[in-house]
């Protein structure tokens, strides 16, 4: 009952904010007018509205790719053969994770789809989390836009990857050894199940690799349209200025940049240029603390990891990642 009406409300919340965004999209400026009433918009909340655009243009390619990759594994490859494929032992099956990003080069928001088609077919849950966590660092693109954006120090682009895939390595395991039931969201995985076994019955397979595509689109869409809106309200009302002032101690620095890669939801193909451009404020572990968090976890990937799995475990999970980070990082030889 409480599962339904969760579902019931995060829906209704979708279709607002689905209506809100129509609405000021097509009031245009300051002075729009629309269906007989105006809005004017104050320069901050048009700021805002820029902002929001800006994310979700970025965002939208990348979660295109990864629900089509998705619908794609979720028609073409079998439970067996994903368990085929992946190791069994665990000291071969966390490095195989890590290094899917090599594979399958895409970012954190294209990625959520893709590991949750992928625990659903039969992937262990722990080589599920090293991937989650390390293939939207550790993968070439990422590691190419890193080692242009910082041309003086190119050296930062393999410790953002190595950084990531330590802090991967050590989460998996800890997925390994005290997560004992399937963290999904009830309904999820009978309903993949059953969206498969309905659109394979009646259509062939490339028509329901489109099919659930669009599925899972609309599905991830709503916590994606959510994520950016709350990153862009934050990131205009809480000024840079105010967090470069809080982060004056070399501990107080790593938090503060990692609390903007989580604010500012960038992507991990063009946030290295963010980075550097806080290369004269911050030291260099704080930047590499930005780098390696932002692509794990930020705004707009929690609220669809919410989507995916259940409350608990994204609590957890987003705890660990923390924890990891400040510590390999704080750690790291730089």
């Amino acid at each position: 009952m409480v599962t339904k009406l969760r579902q019931f409300f995060v829906e209704i919340l979708g279709a607002v904010l689905l209506g809100v965004a129509a609405v000021w999209l097509t009031t245009g400026g300051r002075g729009g007018e629309w269906s007989g009433w105006k809005v004017e918009w104050s320069p901050r909340w048009l700021d805002v509205k820029t902002l929001f655009l800006s994310i979700l243009l970025e965002a939208i390619p990348f979660v295109l790719l990864g629900v089509f990759f998705s619908a794609f594994i979720q028609t073409f490859i079998t439970e067996e053969q994903v368990r085929r494929w992946t190791p069994k032992h665990l000291l071969a099956a966390l490095p195989f994770g890590a290094l899917l990003g090599f594979l399958f080069p895409v970012c954190e928001c294209a990625i959520i789809p893709v590991v949750r088609r992928l625990i659903q077919k039969g992937m262990p849950l722990h080589v599920g989390i090293a991937f989650l966590l390390a293939g939207p660092v550790v993968n070439p693109v990422v590691m190419s836009s890193t080692y242009i954006a910082f041309a003086r120090q190119p050296d930062l682009a393999f410790h953002r990857a190595a950084a990531a895939f330590v802090v991967a390595m050590i989460a998996g395991l800890l997925a390994y050894g005290f997560v004992r039931k399937n963290p999904l969201r009830l309904g999820v995985e009978s309903r993949l199940r059953h969206e498969a076994a309905h659109a394979e019955a009646v259509r062939g397979k490339l028509s329901a690799t489109f099919s659930h595509a669009i599925d899972e689109f609309f599905d991830m869409g709503k916590y994606l349209l959510f994520g950016a809106l709350v990153s862009a309200i934050l990131q205009v009302y809480v000024s840079r200025e105010t967090m470069v002032e809080i982060g004056q101690t070399p501990f107080a620095s790593q938090l503060v940049m990692m609390g903007m890669a989580y604010l500012f939801s960038l992507c991990s193909e063009a946030d290295a240029f963010i980075a550097a451009s806080f290369g004269s404020t911050f030291q260099a572990k704080s930047i590499l603390a930005f780098l390696v968090f932002g692509p794990m976890l930020d705004m707009k990937t929690t609220l669809m990891l919410l989507g995916t799995f259940r409350f608990g475990f994204v609590v957890k999970l987003v705890i660990a990642v923390t924890v990891l980070v400040i510590v390999v990082t704080g750690l790291w030889p730089l």
